[in-house]
């Protein structure tokens, strides 16, 4: 049996990709829960793991030729486990080029649009002083949901989002566009996405990867000192 991975964590979408991944692929993992409201994905120690200071992070000690390896960036995470297990990552050269054009889609797209939503329609208003900026809160819910028209799209003739089978791209869109409410979408826009949600949040490894560290979650919109962490952040 492979020695368990070691997840580095918190309960955002980000962190939720590599999470879901770990109980679909059934790899054992330890979880080390990284609080980034309490700053702690700037100690020392996790920045040798993680040098741009953000999670998901793993350290797999049976990595290429049997020595430990780690890696940041979730999207980087789940091709590195989609190789290494043979699985979600494409058969053929060709499944394997739908998969990763769609996992860079939502790494360079829909991941940023939906945080930067997120954070000028829920997290800026909220602040001390409040910043309710009308111009970029438009612009991102815009951009959001144009991003989910074109998922709606291609979502129109397939089960999942690069064929017929459930693959790492699902697992890097699924917990973003999950969150489409906070993002202030109308999902009846988006019919197929909506089936395909409910598709893919129905699987079981899904819904554990999910509930991990789920009573962690809070709401950032209500805690200033997170806030002040997250959002007014220098270099450290």
């Amino acid at each position: 049996m492979s020695k368990p991975i070691e997840l580095y964590y918190w309960p955002t979408p980000n962190g939720w990709k590599i999470s879901i991944a770990l109980e679909e692929m059934g790899l054992p993992y330890n979880l080390n829960l990284v609080d980034i409201g309490a700053g702690e994905q700037f100690n020392p120690d996790f920045l040798k793991i993680a040098p741009n200071n953000r999670m998901p992070a793993i350290i797999d000690p049976d990595g290429p030729d049997g020595e430990p390896i780690s890696i940041f960036e979730s999207g980087a995470i789940l091709q590195y486990l989609a190789r290494k297990t043979g699985q979600f990552g494409g058969r053929t050269e060709r499944e394997r080029i739908e998969v990763d054009q769609w996992l860079m889609w939502q790494m360079g797209g829909l991941g940023p649009m939906a945080g930067q939503a997120h954070h000028f329609l829920k997290y800026a208003p909220s602040m001390t002083p409040p910043n309710d900026l009308p111009y970029a809160k438009d612009r991102y819910r815009n951009e959001t949901g144009r991003l989910y028209g074109v998922l709606n799209r291609r979502l129109a003739d397939r089960d999942f989002v690069a064929g017929d089978e459930f693959t790492i791209a699902d697992m890097a869109i699924w917990p973003w566009a999950s969150l489409w409410e906070g993002q202030q979408q109308d999902i009846e826009k988006f019919p197929y996405m909506k089936i395909w949600l409910e598709r893919v949040g129905s699987r079981p490894g899904v819904k554990a990867g999910r509930a991990v560290a789920a009573e962690k979650r809070n709401r950032i919109q209500d805690d200033k000192k997170a806030q002040s962490v997250l959002f007014g952040q220098t270099a450290r």
